[in-house]
């Protein structure tokens, strides 16, 4: 029993942080019904950033993780206003080569500035550890739950209860009404896609502590992102929390019963498996196939 609490924390813990990236991805498909394949290059940047902020100007880990937000967000709103937006009639096709092509842009420049070599923001708490009973559980780790689930629940709170979220969900709903009611679908399309970017950065400098920091870390986050997405149900931000949540507890419970080598192999069968049962996700509606 003490195996399984300790692995059902780790599971929450590294399942909120996919949930916060499969949330920023979620938002711009169903918003621009855009496939962002450089959303694990932002996470990417987002840890490299805080790194920096960190380590190279010595401003301290918690004001790192501010720094990176913004820092990234602009590149990421730069990036929609100048290459996307023109696309916005174009297919999805279209779209999605940019975003590949924008992703080793991003790979490249990275190695370009900071070079080949991995790093890792040092830890604010020193490794302090906290026992929850017969649980150990880092205090960095918790300090990444803590904000990964206020960064939900604000945003959750932002898209129920505001103006700005009350034209979010009428543009998700229907854009052609959206436009015809007055509201300026340009602009809901830049603040998602912005809000995308920032939770990955997030995600990113969050992370930056625990794992090692380096050019092509985006690669696994882009493909574990996309399949708590496809998981949860394409478009459905519920969905993408619950599939966050259960890609993170497979990944722990795969590691601690069977083998740390196994751990995205047995996460991604969970998929298939899901797939196979419902293959338009858990919380997806039989129309999102398409």
């Amino acid at each position: 029993m003490d195996l399984f609490a300790q692995l059902l924390t780790n599971g929450i813990i590294i399942g909120a942080t996919y949930a916060l990236i499969a949330i920023g991805l979620t938002l711009i498909f169903g918003m621009m019904r855009v496939v962002n394949f450089a959303h694990g290059e932002f996470y990417m940047l987002g840890a490299y950033v805080a790194m920096s902020a960190a380590s190279g100007l010595n401003l301290g880990y918690f004001v790192s993780l501010p720094i990176a937000v913004v820092s990234v967000s602009i590149v990421g709103f730069a990036f929609e206003r100048v290459f996307l937006r023109p696309l916005r009639n174009a297919g999805i096709l279209s779209t999605a080569l940019v975003t590949i092509g924008f992703s080793i842009f991003l790979q490249n420049t990275v190695l370009l500035i900071w070079g080949p070599r991995p790093g890792q923001v040092a830890d604010p708490f020193g490794g302090a550890t906290w026992m929850l009973g017969d649980v150990s559980v880092t205090k960095i780790r918790l300090f990444a739950l803590v904000v990964a689930v206020a960064a939900m629940a604000l945003l959750g709170a932002v898209i129920k209860y505001t103006k700005v979220g009350r034209t979010m969900r009428a543009t998700f709903q229907d854009r052609e009404a959206a436009a015809l009611q007055g509201i300026e679908v340009d602009r809901v399309f830049s603040l998602s896609f912005v809000v995308g970017v920032a939770l990955a950065s997030l995600a990113g400098a969050l992370l930056s502590t625990i794992f090692v920091v380096s050019p092509d870390m985006g690669n696994t986050v882009n493909l574990k992102s996309f399949a708590v997405v496809i998981l949860g149900g394409l478009g459905n931000i519920p969905g993408a929390v619950a599939g966050g949540f259960l890609l993170g507890l497979a990944e722990s419970f795969g590691a601690g019963y069977i083998s740390t080598g196994y751990k995205d192999g047995i996460s991604f069968l969970l998929l298939i498996m899901v797939l196979l049962v419902r293959p338009y996700g858990l919380f997806g509606r039989e129309s999102s196939e398409a």
